[in-house]
Order: structure tokens, then sequence, then C-alpha cells
């Protein structure tokens, strides 16, 4: 009979280590924070019944660290770990070694971050379950020469990813066989610093594409739903920047089979716990498989604003052995949610803001949302992601979720560092934001416009 954990570590930071904390206590459960010396004074680390330093601010040393973080849960005696995204998330080895200590990983099986994680088994995986992709490799090419057949078999441009890839690292488009002999050494190298794995694959360049995300929700018995999808198209320098849900150009039927594609991928590698399915989808509303994601996104509080549906309760429940309630006929998305995440960053130069913030005032009122571990007269450290915050809205159309996000990035105050607030104002001003006329090249030609 399924029990619920008496005590749960977070093995991260900043504000999903608060989602996280929240989560726990509705639940009844204690937590364990663990931090960084950089982080001593973090909100996380006073909200958690029980913090352990575990290194200095180097995250290799602390957050990546996987002795430190094990040895935190056996003094404390948690019995489930909860890695939030980013830092230990998705590392299988991570996963495999609290199974083998008998501490439950908060989060899909070792087994289903390894099939899922390396992109070319991924790739492999999806053709075999009759999921769209674009036209590529599905294993690594052993070098420049498969390289340039490859492409020349599909056509340029082409794009050279990292199998080991993700976060929107270790990719780079090329147009000419010249582009891919000159690059490839390079980019192959980079993967290798970046992800400890320099295997490279080679996939079709979609020009204008959007970026469309299915959330998926399984349990251990089999029991697997897809939670509608997330528009992760605004992205700079493939960093996602704005996420809203539903998707503006997604009808009811493409969103049918794009949930119905993603449920056959998780069925091939019986996946448990939460996940992400990204598709690219062009301009004539074909979908191709990109990469999943084995752990809960950033971008998550969108998909809970217009389902009504607690996707860390529900982490929490799936890995605690509990089966869903929930059934796929429940899953309504009848609104419509924006998210824009703060950053500690010039909004011209996009070069990050640490620092004291001097003032802090965030906004609130119906149907705003907003996520952040941040506080008047906290210290931004330098080390981390500069996002300090996420702001969330919700409302019954897409025009008045833009409205309300203009009133709540009006009402956003920080002071004493600069944040991307500004930029996000002139987002909701434009007009091809606002008709939903955008790609993955918007924020680029956004920028151009506003030089």
């Amino acid at each position: 009979m399924a029990k619920l954990f008496k005590k749960v570590l977070i093995a991260n930071r900043g504000e999903i280590a608060l989602r996280v904390i929240r989560a726990c206590r509705e639940l009844g459960i204690s937590t364990v924070a663990v931090y960084s010396t950089a982080d001593e004074e973090s909100l996380h680390v006073k909200l958690a019944d029980e913090a352990v330093c575990i290194g200095p601010p180097q995250s290799r040393l602390s957050y990546l660290n996987i002795a430190s973080v094990l040895s935190a849960a056996d003094i404390t005696h948690a019995d489930a770990i909860h890695p939030g995204y980013g830092f230990l998330s998705e590392n299988a080895e991570f996963a495999r070694l609290c199974r083998e200590c008998k501490i439950t990983f908060i989060g899909p099986t070792p087994e289903n971050i390894e099939a899922m994680g390396e992109k070319t088994r991924a790739r492999a995986i999806a053709k075999e379950a009759g999921v769209p992709l674009l036209p590529g490799t599905v294993e690594a090419v052993p070098g420049v020469e498969a390289a340039l057949q490859e492409a020349q078999k599909i056509g340029y441009p082409v794009i050279l990813k990292a199998a080991a890839g993700g976060g929107g690292r270790g990719i780079h488009v090329v147009r000419s066989a010249e582009q891919l002999k000159a690059s490839f050494d390079r980019v192959s190298a980079e993967a290798g610093a970046a992800f400890g794995n320099s295997a490279m694959y080679v996939e079709k360049f979609c020009e204008r594409p959007r970026h469309v995300e299915i959330q998926v929700l399984c349990d251990k018995f089999g029991n697997r739903l897809f939670l509608g999808e997330r528009d992760c198209t605004i992205q700079r320098r493939h960093q996602k920047l704005l996420e809203e849900a539903p998707s503006p150009v997604l009808n009811s039927d493409l969103r049918q089979r794009m949930g119905e594609a993603a449920l056959r991928l998780c069925n091939a590698v019986s996946y448990e716990n939460v996940g992400t399915v990204e598709f690219l989808v062009d301009e004539k509303l074909q979908f191709y498989f990109m990469e999943m994601n084995t752990r809960i996104q950033v971008e998550h509080p969108v998909t809970e604003m217009v389902t009504g549906i607690d996707l860390v309760k529900e982490q929490i429940l799936s890995a605690a052995g509990f089966k869903l309630k929930l059934k796929q006929s429940d899953v309504k998305i009848q609104s419509h949610s924006i998210e824009c995440r703060i950053n500690a960053e010039d909004p011209e130069k996009f070069t990050p803001s640490p620092g004291k913030i001097t003032a802090l005032h965030t906004p609130g009122g119906y149907g705003v949302r907003v996520e952040s571990f941040v506080y008047d007269q906290y210290k931004v450290v330098p080390y981390y992601d500069s996002m300090i915050a996420k702001l969330i809205v919700h409302a019954p159309s897409r025009d008045e979720a833009i409205a309300k996000m203009r009133q709540a990035l009006d009402e956003f105050v920080v002071e004493g560092i600069q944040t991307n607030v500004s930029f996000h104002k002139k987002i909701m001003l434009d007009q091809r934001f606002r008709d939903a006329r955008y790609d993955t090249h918007f924020l680029e030609e956004f920028l151009k416009k506003s030089e």
C-alpha cells in the first residue's frame, strides 16, 4: 500500500526549491534544504524544516556534488529526494544511487532518464514508436565525413546537435558543406566540455518553426496522461524567455495528435512521473519530435494554471506509489496563461546583473502568481542562473492574459540590480506577439527592430 514520505530533501535552490517545500508542507511532509555557502541567506534555507550546507559556491562542489547531497539525506534521515530542474535532475547515475541507498528519487526511473537523455537513442525510440521526426541520423555520426554525407542526403541547412545536449546548448546550424567542415570539430569539442560527451548527430534544420511541448503525467502502474501543451517559441540563443499555454497555433485535433504521440513515446519506455516531450511545429502545422526532458520544467506553472493540476504534488504522490486519480477525460483546458522569466540582467545587453536588491515590490491581484526566492535586501549571487522570479498570469482568453501581464509587469519593481522587466513589457506591446504571428526568430527580429 502506498505511503507518503516522512521527509523530502530538495537537491536544488531558488524558486523551485521553495515550490517543492510548499507542496511538501501541504502534504504534511517535512523538508530538508541543501545549500552552498553563497546561498546561506536564500529563502529556501529559511523556509525548510532543516538545512544542510553542502559546499562552496561552485555548483560542481555543492549542488552537483552527489556524495554531499546523499550524505545530507543520510544524516537528516530523508526518505526521498526531489531534484527540481537543472543540477542533478536528469542525472541517471544520481537516480540510480538514490535507489541503491533506498532513498526515493522523485522523478522518472534511471532507465527512463538514460533512454531519453541520450538524444540519438531518444530519436531511435521515437522512430520505433511512430513519433514524427525531422530527417536526420538516429545514431551519432563518427566524424565530419559521415556528417557531410548525411547533410548532403537530407539537404542544407542542417543542425549539428550534441547527442548528450540539453538546455539549448550543443546546437549549431550549418548552411553549407564548407560551414560544416569548419565547425564540426569545434562544436564536438564544445559538446565534450559541456556534457562530457562529444558525440554529435545531424538533423534537418526547420527554418521558422514554433517550439511546442507536451506535458505528460504518469504513475508506476502504466497510467499516463498528457496535460495539453506549452508554447515556448520565444527564445534567445535557444534559451526560453516567455512561455504560454495553450499554444495559440494549435487546434484541438493537432493537440490530440501531439498528445497521443507523446504518450506513445512514454509507453515505449514505461515512463514514470512527470516529463515534457518537445516538438517543433512548422508553418504547415506538421510536428516533429525534438527531445524529452525527464524532469519538471521551469515553465510548469502555466500548465498548472490552465488545468488546475498541481504538478509538483503529483510528482511526489506518483513517486510514493499512488495511482493517478485523474483520467484523460478529466483534463480540461479552457483558459490562458503566460509566464515571463524575470532575470537579473541588463535588459539591452543581456549580461548578468548580480548585487543587492535595495527595494522590491511584486505584483498581485486576481490571476497573478509570482514564484521567487528573492526579497528586499537579498544579495543576488553571480554563481548561478540569472533568473530571480517567474511572473505568471491566468485569464479566460489570450488577450486578457496579455493585458493582465502588462499590468503585472508595470507593478513589478526591483531596485539595486537590473532586470529584464522592461524588455518583457516591450514584448507585450509588440503587434506580432499580440497577433500570435511569431516563430523561433521572433526575438532576433524584435531586437533588430528595437535598435
